[in-house]
């Protein structure tokens, strides 16, 4: 692989190994976080209220 910056060395292949576990792991975490996380308000009732303020809003332009 040619380096993007003429003049730079190579990067290590430990060292972009490395980077790759740690995004890995951090994303892992963040994944683990979500499905263990404290949901006030369930995803339903946000579908519901987002569909309700839809509708409003499109009765309001229809009878308008």
């Amino acid at each position: 692989m040619t380096s993007s910056h003429p003049g730079q060395p190579e990067p290590d292949p430990d060292r972009r190994f490395n980077r790759v576990e740690r995004r890995r792991e951090r994303i892992r975490k963040q994944v683990q976080q979500a499905r263990h996380g404290r949901h006030l308000v369930p995803t339903w009732l946000l579908a519901t209220v987002l569909g309700l303020l839809l509708a409003g809003w499109l009765y309001l332009i229809i009878t308008s």
